[in-house]
Order: C-alpha cells, then structure tokens, then sequence
C-alpha cells in the first residue's frame, strides 16, 4: 500500500468504527443490497459480514415484489442471509405514521434496535439520519464500497463510483470528496 493510501486508511479507520468482525450483527435495508448487486459487489458483503440479517419487509421487497429485479435472486440464494421478523409488528405500523420513510427503511432500524446490531445499512438519508438518532451505527452503498476497496476486495474504486453515479442518485461531489480523502483522483 503506497504511504499516501496507508494515511488514508488510518484516518478512516480511526473515523470509522470496525464492522468486519464475525461477531457483529448487520441488519441491511434493500437499497445497499440491490445497488451492489448492480455494481456486481453483492458477493464483497458476505467477505465483510459472515451473517447479515435483512427484515421480513425487506425480504418481501426485494425477493418477493422486485422478482426477476437486480438483487431479487441473490437476496434469496445466500445463505449469509438471515430473514428475521420484527418481535414487535405494532411498532412498524406506528413508526411508519410518524416518520415518512418507506417500511424496509423502518423496518430495518426498528431491527437493528431489537437485535441489538452493530450497524444498518441504510442509503436514504432520512433513514440514516433517523438511525443515527436512535443511536445506530450507519453505513450505505458508498461506505461499503470504500471498505471493499481499503480491504483490497475492490481494485478499482473510482470505476465502481462511476458505476454507481450510472445506478443511483449520489452528488459526484460526495464520491470526489471521499476518492480525494483516500489520495484517489477525483471522477
């Protein structure tokens, strides 16, 4: 690793908290999990995360209602996957009324919460914003990206952040701004 990588490295690491330890508990929103299937990423989760729970809502939307979809068939094939349901349903229905965000979004939160997780993948920034309020660690699709790319997963992060400006609506400007922070040309 070049010394200008190797300082990137430790200022993120020191930024961010350590997530790829067996014994951490992720529960991930469907957004992340599509948009790397998209990138071709999905597989990179599981190098990171051993076990990933996603919420029976979750499951519902990308499994169920995005059949034949990007991440449809790879959700429901890995074995990584745990589909675990909310002990407490009542709080979906009432968190949705209060806050407008969709029901894989509080879904998952609510999840998180209950399972005691170390951290929700989440790309919204309403759902972020909320789940770092309730006291949960976030990551989303550009987050994950640099991980892959920091633990040598990922050989080319620039091209997979042109991939996901193709696939997503993110500001060029955050994905600049996090290339510039790692010594990487901006796109």
């Amino acid at each position: 690793m070049s010394r200008r990588c190797d300082t990137a490295f430790r200022i993120w690491k020191r930024n961010a908290s350590p997530l790829t330890v067996s014994k951490v508990t992720i529960v991930a929103d469907s957004s992340p999990l599509v948009i790397l299937t998209k990138l071709g990423c999905f597989d990179l989760v599981n190098r990171l995360f051993p076990r990933l729970c996603i919420s029976a809502e979750v499951h519902h939307e990308v499994v169920v209602s995005g059949a034949g979809l990007p991440g449809a068939s790879e959700v429901e094939k890995a074995e990584w996957i745990e589909v675990k349901k909310l002990q407490n349903p009542a709080d979906l229905l009432a968190a949705q009324q209060k806050y407008a965000l969709g029901l894989g979004e509080i879904s998952t939160i609510l999840l998180a919460k209950e399972i005691h997780a170390t951290a929700a993948l989440l790309d919204d920034y309403n759902a972020r914003k909320f789940a770092k309020a309730e006291g949960l660690q976030v990551r989303g699709s550009v987050g994950l990206l640099e991980t892959f790319y920091l633990h040598g997963h990922l050989s080319d992060l620039p091209a997979a952040f042109r991939q996901l400006l193709a696939h997503s609506y993110i500001d060029q400007r955050l994905l600049d701004l996090r290339l510039q922070a790692l010594g990487l040309p901006p796109l």
